[in-house]
C-alpha cells in the first residue's frame, strides 16, 4: 500500500506534467478540446485512467515509472516533492497550508479536508 504522502505527490505531479503538456499543445495552436485524451495516449493509458489518476486512483509503481518514461522523466521524478509550478507565491502558501494540513491529520480529517475543498469549485 503506497505511503498516503506519495499519492499526493504523485498525483501532484503527474498534474503538472499534465499542464506543462496542454501549455505546449496550446502554445503550439492546439485547441484545449481534446487535450486530457491526448495526454492519456502520451502516456499509453486510457482517457477514463487518466481521469481517475487526477481524481482519486493512487498511481502504483508501475504506472509511476510509466508516466515518467513517456514524459521524459528519470525513474523515481514523480516521487519527488517539488514547487507547484505556474502558481503565483500567494498561491503557493494556500496550497502548502493546504498540504501541511492534509498531512497533519488523520483520514477523518483528510476526508473532511477534502470534502470541505470540493465545495468550492
Amino acid at each position: 500500500m503506497l505511503n498516503p504522502n506519495t499519492t499526493v505527490v504523485r498525483r501532484l505531479n503527474a498534474l503538472s506534467l499534465f499542464q506543462e503538456f496542454a501549455e505546449q499543445r496550446i502554445s503550439a495552436g492546439a485547441a484545449p478540446k481534446g487535450l486530457e485524451q491526448e495526454f492519456a495516449q502520451k502516456l499509453k493509458i486510457s482517457a477514463s485512467l487518466w481521469s481517475m489518476v487526477k481524481t482519486s486512483r493512487p498511481i502504483g509503481n508501475k504506472l509511476a515509472r510509466q508516466i515518467e518514461d513517456h514524459c521524459g522523466r528519470p525513474a523515481g521524478w514523480l516521487d519527488e516533492e517539488r514547487e507547484p509550478q505556474g502558481l503565483t507565491s500567494a498561491k503557493q502558501h494556500v496550497m502548502a497550508l493546504a498540504l501541511k494540513a492534509y498531512r497533519g491529520t488523520n483520514a477523518v480529517g483528510r476526508k473532511t479536508l477534502i470534502k470541505l475543498l470540493k465545495g468550492y469549485h
